[in-house]
């Protein structure tokens, strides 16, 4: 991974800092559900603050297509972050402009602001150099926090980063290490866990996988399409007929890279989909008028005699129906087994991706992970081996 700028290279004090957040947070008739990004978001404005810093903070909000919705104003997240850093925020009606300028201008050293959603700009999503020149007008200095949004080449991501000295924040420092520990200076053997409905979704990050890793699992319903490629019948089970030479070809490229691929060995199988629905284990093939909704107790202690033997894991993606019992069974056995290891000291582990995040926190293994990524698809786009514009441009 190339070298890019920390806040340990920023004399931050008496700076305008424009911090770019990830403030895209739930909410439900303009209440806040989940405050974990905001909260997450803390340290680094902490550290900028005790620095002397004027932190100016910008980000994101939902999709008002360049229009002004009020639904989507980041009004909100103003008492929110006051009251996750325990100071005064202070408000401005723009991202850009005249009002933004003018309350930019009167921060002094330790004050904080939060301007209105950068998605009010048609030119945010373009990244409108105009608009990476109206951001970069309001501070001395930039700093990226929100790994989340650095797939994206937009003007608060990418493109103000050209104009003022740009640097990595603590938040996304500590994902591009914990990533760099799983793929790209890892101690082996590496194990990879991939998961999900469709392989035609991860066609990117299995190729990627399976030139950088020792074992890929493969679990979830796109393990049907690599059964059924191989000649196993599959019931009623969702699988993608059309993409069987591909998952086929998938298999070859992992051989020739030496990469160990486990599929299940066996499956647990039900009429439907739905909560304690009648089910049983079956082998590798699924009886007609039945579909697999997990693999079975013999794959799961497979895995987990893999893991043991590993020194790093990344996870993206359930090994089945997870969010219904008893189809999180393999998932949670699994997941326990990987937070043993992991606080034994035996495992670094890295999970990633909107369902893993989900399913280990149904595990309830979250905190015993060395790092779990809320990030979705800058977490995906990274692991299939994609630049990040909104990482580049912090290089050093």
């Amino acid at each position: 991974m190339p070298a890019f700028r920390t806040l340990d290279q920023l004399d931050a004090k008496g700076k305008r800092v424009l911090l770019r957040a990830d403030l895209n947070v739930p909410v439900k008739d303009g209440k806040i559900t989940d405050r974990t990004r905001i909260e997450r978001l803390c340290p680094t404005i902490k550290e900028l603050l005790s620095k002397g810093a004027r932190v100016i903070v910008c980000s994101h909000f939902d999709r008002p297509k360049g229009k002004r919705v009020p639904e989507m104003s980041l009004k909100p997240m103003q008492e929110a972050l006051s009251a996750a850093l325990g100071t005064r925020v202070g408000w401005a009606d723009d991202c850009i402009g005249e009002h933004a300028e003018e309350a930019s201008a009167h921060l002094k050293d330790g004050e904080v602001l939060l301007l209105e959603n950068t998605r009010y700009h048609a030119g945010e999503e373009k990244n409108d150099p105009k608009l990476s020149a109206g951001l970069a007008k309001l501070a001395d200095a930039y700093v990226n926090d929100a790994f989340s949004a650095a797939h994206r080449a937009h003007s608060s991501t990418e493109g103000v980063a050209h104009l003022i000295p740009a640097y990595a924040g603590r938040l996304m420092q500590a994902e591009l290490e914990a990533l760099d520990a799983a793929l790209g200076n890892p101690q082996r053997p590496v194990v990879a866990i991939v998961g999900g409905a469709k392989v035609s979704t991860k066609l990117d990050l299995l190729g990627n996988l399976s030139s950088k890793v020792d074992v890929l699992v493969i679990g979830g319903a796109m393990a049907n399409t690599f059964l059924a490629a191989q000649g196993h019948a599959m019931g009623k089970s969702l699988q993608e007929a059309e993409m069987h030479a591909t998952a086929l070809d998938i298999l070859k490229q992992a051989a020739a890279n030496k990469c160990e691929v486990v599929l299940p060995v066996d499956l647990v199988a039900a009429e439907g989909f739905a909560a304690h629905s009648p089910n049983k284990v079956v082998g590798q093939d699924v009886p007609d008028g039945l579909m697999a909704l997990d693999v079975g107790p013999q794959t799961a202690a497979l895995v987990v005699e893999k893991l043991k033997s590993a020194k790093t894991l990344v996870w993206n993606g359930p090994f089945g129906a997870f969010e219904i019992a008893p189809f999180d069974t393999a998932t949670v056995t699994v997941a326990k087994a990987v937070g043993t290891l992991t606080t034994s000291g035996a495992l670094c582990s890295v999970g990633g991706g909107g369902d893993t995040v989900s399913a280990l926190k149904h595990a309830g293994v979250t905190g015993q992970m060395t790092y779990v990524s809320a990030a979705g698809g800058a977490f995906l786009e990274y692991m299939e081996g994609k630049v990040l514009p909104g990482v580049a441009a912090l290089s050093a």
